[in-house]
């Protein structure tokens, strides 16, 4: 199973809560992740980009950093981890975008790539007057569909004379061309969204929750599983999920009850009222999945595995049997501390990763 880490590009990282620890997000830190990450085998890192925090006491990822920029630094001071920047794709015109992963290919030797988002939080576009309106919930696969068959043309041949709906290439031009395929990531949770990621993608991230439940994730994935089958096409499954282990479960279990205990209900509410304006039905849609997944109130943003070194351990192994699973994006309560505990005590005891050849 590949690991990965999702970098906290915003302050206070996945855990939305007033008692967990507080930080704000800097290169410094990511670094210090990244390289941790490298030392310790995992396959990829992946960074974020949020425009409009949710607010609340924490000040919930009102503090971020930009993901093209970041992982440009962080291209410069690794050698192996593959990096993955997040586009949003309703701010930047794809041939930009192209010609700005094209630049970080060539920074990092080829180890680049690009996660797509659709854009689900209204709040973050209408600040800026770039708000296509309700109607981009209906058509946003669509939007991502042109924007993404216009970057692999570029990419695949210097040059795109596309004409769709929403983009119209008058010939594009984009020179030179990668060193190396740059993948594409999305997070689609929805049927739509699902075909897409089918169709276009080359991972996509499936739908996970709860507290200590790692195969929940499988309906989510079989879903992805069956919409690759019928594409014919190649989409490996992803699961984000974020740990807090400590020596016994017990000890663990009290870090986890501490941080749902300062859960910051006010960024909570924003939240959960921002993904309300999307109308899908979809039970695995973003308004509807915690709902689904019986995750309302966790101050998280998906699947928490809280206990023991071994525990987690065997948990991960666990999520890794799950017909499709591919991969799992790991955060954690304190990154650096959490690195450290992953690479020494918990990644030495996973089936998954048995073999893995780990830098002194």
């Amino acid at each position: 199973m590949q690991i990965g880490i999702f970098i906290p590009i915003g302050n206070n990282g996945w855990l939305i809560s007033t008692t967990s620890p507080q930080y704000k997000p800097s290169f410094d830190l990511n670094r210090t992740v990244v390289e941790k990450a490298e030392r310790f085998g995992f396959d990829f890192a992946l960074s974020m980009i949020k425009l409009h925090g949710f607010g609340g006491p924490s000040r919930f990822w009102d503090y971020n950093l930009e993901s093209f920029t970041l992982m440009a630094g962080l291209a410069a001071v690794t050698t192996r981890i593959q990096l993955f920047a997040t586009c949003a794709v309703l701010t930047l015109p794809p041939p930009i975008a192209a010609r700005m992963a094209v630049t970080i290919d060539s920074i990092s030797h080829g180890r680049f790539g690009m996660n797509i988002i659709s854009g689900w939080q209204r709040r973050e576009y209408t600040q800026m007057g770039i708000w296509p309106g309700a109607e981009h919930y209906r058509r946003r696969y669509d939007y991502c569909a042109e924007y993404v068959t216009v970057m692999k043309e570029l990419w695949a041949t210097g040059h795109s004379d596309f004409k769709g709906d929403f983009f119209q290439m008058d010939d594009c031009r984009l020179l030179p061309q990668p060193t190396a395929k740059i993948p594409i990531i999305c997070a689609a949770q929805s049927d739509s969204g699902t075909q897409f990621a089918a169709r276009h993608a080359d991972y996509n991230f499936c739908s996970s929750g709860g507290v200590n439940t790692p195969t929940m994730v499988a309906p989510s994935v079989a879903r992805l599983v069956e919409a690759t089958r019928a594409a014919g096409t190649k989409c490996g499954a992803l699961v984000l999920t974020m740990v807090i282990a400590d020596e016994t479960d017990e000890a663990a279990m009290a870090k986890w009850e501490h941080y749902k205990a300062g859960a910051d209900l006010e960024a909570l509410a924003y939240r959960d009222a921002q993904a309300e304006d999307d109308p899908s039905r979809d039970p695995l849609a973003g308004p509807n999945k915690r709902k689904t997944l019986g995750t309302q109130g966790l101050p998280t943003q998906g699947g928490v595995l809280v206990g023991s070194y071994a525990s987690i351990a065997r948990m991960l192994d666990e999520l890794a049997a799950v017909p499709g699973v591919q991969g799992v994006m790991l955060t954690f309560d304190d990154f650096v501390i959490g690195m450290e505990q992953f690479g020494t005590r918990i990644q030495p005891l996973m089936r998954c990763r048995q073999g893995l050849q780990v830098a002194a």
